[in-house]
């Protein structure tokens, strides 16, 4: 398996992620509201800005999320998933680079929750 380390391999990635959460019973009632498509860009930004550095990105992701009535099991729900749909597809060093950030901005975001 080849590593998580193109602009497209982000947006391959956001799409099979999203699917699941989009799919999963606790998670899907967050994003009903939402036009999804249109969302979606700002998701792969993110991601990419995470793994490689690229500029621009300035949404408060913790403050967006402030507001939501998120739990720690939605947050270990999100986690699975995510790491999941990493596994089924990449693997290498931007691979766990995705997964450890994830786990910290899940961790971050849950601890200013509690």
């Amino acid at each position: 398996m080849r590593d998580l380390s193109t602009k497209a391999d982000t947006t391959f990635f956001v799409n099979a992620f999203y699917k699941k959460v989009l799919k999963d019973e606790s998670l899907s009632p967050f994003f009903a509201h939402m036009d999804f498509e249109k969302h979606k860009p700002r998701m792969e930004h993110f991601w990419n800005f995470v793994l490689f550095d690229e500029g621009g990105y300035t949404t408060n992701v913790t403050a967006v999320h402030a507001a939501m009535p998120l739990k720690k099991q939605h947050f270990d729900r999100w986690i699975m998933l995510f790491n999941q749909t990493l596994d089924a597809h990449f693997a290498g060093e931007n691979t766990q680079k995705a997964k450890q950030r994830a786990a910290l901005i899940a961790w971050t975001i849950g601890s200013k929750m509690a």
